[in-house]
């Protein structure tokens, strides 16, 4: 049997420059004493579709033992983006730089 290592894909210098030129910002969940856990959960996956629903538990997780979870990092227009469909569910959100 041969093994083969798969090299990780090289990251363009164009774009490891822009991504420390653009900040990034957490999207928090903060926790949520009102709505069911299956809820936040799919809240979650349906507000920011890049999550799983393993990703999403253990975010609401999070919030509930913790009091807050980051949710996600991006650049700005997209964290507020999250935070208003966040915010349409009714779940508290709060944005903060990186």
């Amino acid at each position: 049997m041969v093994t083969l290592a798969i090299a990780p894909p090289e990251v363009a210098p164009d774009i490891e420059r822009r991504s420390r030129l653009i900040p990034r910002y957490r999207v928090l969940l903060h926790n949520d004493d009102v709505n069911e856990m299956g809820y936040v959960v799919r809240a979650l996956q349906k507000s920011v579709p890049t999550l799983s629903r393993e990703e999403a538990e253990a975010i609401m997780l999070e919030a509930h033992e913790e009091g807050v979870a980051t949710v996600i990092v991006c650049p700005l227009e997209l964290a507020e983006l999250y935070q208003d469909r966040l915010r349409t569910f009714k779940l508290t959100s709060t944005i903060e730089q990186e």
